[in-house]
This record gives C-alpha cells, sequence and structure tokens, in this order.
C-alpha cells in the first residue's frame, strides 16, 4: 500500500575548529564550521525492514568529519566539501550520493598598535559562507558558493519610482531613498568530476571578487530599483568567474521610514528635510532572481 519514496539521514551541526600555526613566524590561521552531512543509496531497508546493517553510523560521519579535517585543509570550504562527499561515495558501495553543507564563521585577526596580532582574532559580524555540495556516484561533484548575513545601507543613491499603479496602490514614488537589505548571494559552479579538478580552483579569490562586486556596485549604483541593481551584480559576477554557471540573489528590503514631526512646533522631518528615521522589521519587499550564461538552463 506504500513506499518509500525520499530517504537520506546523516550529522547535521558538526562544529569545526582548526588553527594553522607557522612556526617560522609564529602566525596563526583559525578557521570555524558549521558541517551537516546526508547519505543517499541503498538504504531504504533500515527504514522498511529495519535493517541497521546498511546504516553508517551518524556519528562515523562525525569522526569522519574531525579525520578528514586533520588530513586536508577546510579553506576553502568548497574543497572540503568535495573531500567529505567523495569519501563516503568511494568508501561505501552501497552509498549513492553525499550532500555536504557548510557554514564557515567569521573570524576577523585584530590590528594591535596598527599591526597585525599573530594570533587573535574578532568576530566583525554576523556574515557566513555558505558551501552546498552534492557528490554523486558517476555524476561527479556539483558545488554552489554563498554568501549570507551580510547587512548593507546606504542613505541615499537610491530611488524607486515609475512603477505601475492602479486603484490598489498607495505607496507614493521617490528619488531618494535609504535603502538597506541583507544580502543572501548565490553563485553555482561548472560541474567537476573529481576532487583534484575542485582543488585547481581558486574558490577564496572566486568569494572575494562576489563580495566586492556586491559591495561596490550596491555603494555606486544609482540605483532604480533593487530589482536593476541585483542584475548588475549577477551580470558582473558571471564576467569576473568563468567557471561560475548562475548567479542568484534574494534582498529583502529593510525599510527605514519618515518620522512627520510637524505637530511638534512645525518641525520640519520629511523629503529633504529627514533626518530621523524610524527602522521597521515587517513587512518587506523581497526581491529575488538568477541570472545565467546564456543558453544555459537556470536550476538553482
Amino acid at each position: 500500500m506504500s513506499q518509500l519514496s525520499y530517504a537520506r539521514y546523516g550529522k547535521d551541526n558538526i562544529r569545526l575548529y582548526k588553527v594553522d600555526k607557522d612556526e617560522k613566524t609564529g602566525i596563526h590561521t583559525v578557521i570555524e564550521q558549521t558541517v551537516c552531512i546526508l547519505l543517499e543509496g541503498d538504504i531504504e531497508t533500515s527504514y522498511t525492514k529495519a535493517d541497521n546493517s546498511v546504516v553508517v553510523a551518524t556519528d562515523t560521519q562525525k569522526q569522519t568529519c574531525y579525520i578528514l579535517a586533520k588530513q586536508n585543509p577546510i579553506n576553502p570550504p568548497e574543497q572540503f566539501a568535495a573531500v567529505i562527499g567523495t569519501h563516503f561515495v568511494e568508501t561505501y558501495p552501497h552509498i549513492h550520493a553525499t550532500h555536504v553543507k557548510i557554514i564557515q564563521h567569521r573570524w576577523t585577526r585584530m590590528e594591535i598598535d596598527g599591526k597585525p596580532h599573530p594570533h587573535s582574532f574578532f568576530r566583525d559580524g554576523e556574515e557566513i559562507r555558505v558551501v552546498e555540495s552534492v557528490t554523486r556516484e558517476g555524476e561527479g561533484i556539483s558545488l554552489r558558493s554563498k554568501i549570507e548575513k551580510l547587512l548593507v545601507l546606504k542613505s541615499t543613491g537610491s530611488a524607486f519610482h515609475g512603477f505601475h499603479r492602479d486603484e490598489y496602490t498607495q505607496l507614493p514614488e521617490t528619488w531618494d531613498r535609504i535603502l538597506s537589505t541583507e544580502v543572501e548571494a548565490g553563485w553555482r559552479w561548472k560541474s567537476f568530476k573529481t576532487v583534484a579538478e575542485v582543488k585547481e580552483v581558486d574558490f577564496n579569490a572566486a568569494w572575494q571578487a562576489a563580495r566586492d562586486i556586491t559591495l561596490k556596485t550596491f555603494a555606486t549604483d544609482s540605483s532604480a530599483s533593487v530589482q536593476a541593481t541585483m542584475y548588475k551584480m549577477s551580470d558582473q559576477i558571471l564576467a569576473a568567474v568563468p567557471l561560475v554557471d548562475a548567479v542568484d540573489y534574494a534582498l529583502p528590503n529593510k525599510h527605514y521610514f519618515e518620522i512627520d514631526l510637524k505637530w511638534h512646533k512645525g518641525l520640519k522631518n520629511t523629503g529633504k528635510d529627514a533626518t530621523v528615521f524610524a527602522p521597521q522589521s515587517n513587512p518587506n519587499g523581497l526581491i529575488q532572481c538568477t541570472v545565467t550564461r546564456k543558453g544555459a538552463k537556470a536550476r538553482l
């Protein structure tokens, strides 16, 4: 009467920290990650017949993650995700695919007395670097990189006018407004056949380019809309990183509304005189797009 149509299992929230110590200079480099591993394959009998012989225990997956971290670089996270995924597919014949998600947390080196400190760091924001990978038997490795929780704001240089109006429209047009959003940007890489191919790619440089393009375009674009600005960002990332097939953005509006204070002795605080605003949490606009190279299909 029933059948198992979907089955994955694994270990989530594996907390991982690694320090690389340069013995000659005394300089330490630290990386902190949260890793999720999900396996799929010939595992249906563990669900339908209580057959645990096909289960690679989730604790085994956690310990494997730690061992692979000791044996391999974990930065860039794209490379480490490919190493993890390939290990499970190649080690266990009945496991046909590994899904890995890595969240890399932000640690920034301190500057003390104007000099970079060799082993002290601080968390300078909630921004995270995310990698999602699938290693599938016979199909290779697919990778998607992301920037999440990057909060940005500019106090001018944004407008929104000329939009469709009808009997339901109350929003006034504006030629100057505050623009703020929490950036979620992703880019999908071309498929890789092996870990060796993955190791040839400078993922850190690509991540830096995508982040720099996002920030520079946000800051300098005379934005006619969030839609127009995010398309420019995507187009530039595709031009800068030839191995990327598609770029996607999700940008929620973080609204800052003018406060009318003329009720108090005619105090002006609207239009060009507006300097005090009320930040709003919701409801908010949410704008999304995926931009691919011409002829490519969007499959993010």
